[in-house]
């Protein structure tokens, strides 16, 4: 099941994303699209997607005379002891959109003192979570967001995490050579969707991509029932461009 790489997707979108809101801050009276343009050098189109996302995640607000000033969840993100709880609110709400935008359950994970941590999720009865038979500590080397993560970190931290952590053979399908399990990892390409197709548990597909902002290892996934796999290339395109907004959130 190939994807093709975006290089849009996430992070070029949110470095100009940044610009965009260096712009809007700089202006406190509120700055037009065609001044944030000159300023950005963004070509118009690129810049009306950016602004429409900006406006969606509430980071800038459109007043009446049509300038953009600073939004709700950007002077939440920046009110010094509260910000952690803020990131948190709208890392969760962001997760919430996708999850009714992709119809599967979606998760953020981050890889914490070389442990892959599963730090928030959103699901619902008609998107369940996954079933977590096997620790997704332990399981790094099948599942979408292990597999996610372990590409982000060196030769030596995979080992470190695997030799504390075995590569047990889950399914039929679960990769457990090391040599194998690695050459994998180091030929998936940054852009693309990392996938898991049975490997963690029978009756499960996922993908993964990954959010990492500054020296933070993360990634971002979701999970759709066996029954459903013909809708994950597309949910997985689909999560590849929504993951902008965490992204950008974790780098503010």
């Amino acid at each position: 099941m190939a994807l093709k790489p975006d290089p849009t997707a996430p992070f070029h979108s949110v470095q100009y994303a940044l610009r965009v809101l260096e712009a809007v801050v700089k202006h406190t009276g509120g700055v037009t699209e065609a001044q944030i343009a000159r300023e950005t050098g963004l070509p118009a189109a690129h810049l009306a997607h950016l602004l429409l996302m900006l406006r969606r995640e509430d980071y800038v607000e459109r007043v009446s005379d049509g300038a953009y000033v600073i939004g709700d969840a950007l002077v939440l993100l920046g009110s010094g002891g509260d910000r952690q709880k803020a990131l948190q609110r709208k890392l969760q709400q962001s997760l919430t959109a996708l999850r009714d935008s992709l119809g599967a359950a979606v998760y953020l994970s981050r890889c914490i003192d070389g442990e892959v941590r599963i730090t928030q999720y959103a699901d619902s009865p008609h998107t369940p979570k996954v079933n977590e038979w096997v620790d997704f500590r332990s399981a790094a080397h099948a599942s979408a967001i292990g597999k996610c993560l372990l590409t982000q970190l060196d030769h030596d931290d995979r080992r470190d995490h695997l030799a504390r952590h075995k590569t047990a053979r889950l399914t039929s399908r679960t990769i457990t050579n090391e040599q194998i399990l690695f050459r994998k990892l180091d030929a998936q390409p940054a852009t693309v969707p990392v996938l898991d197709l049975q490997e963690y548990a029978v009756g499960t597909v996922c993908a993964a991509v990954p959010v990492t902002a500054g020296l933070a290892v993360g990634c971002v996934a979701l999970s759709l029932p066996l029954s459903h796999a013909h809708r994950l290339r597309h949910a997985a395109a689909t999560l590849n461009r929504r993951a902008a907004p965490l992204v950008l959130s974790m780098a503010l």
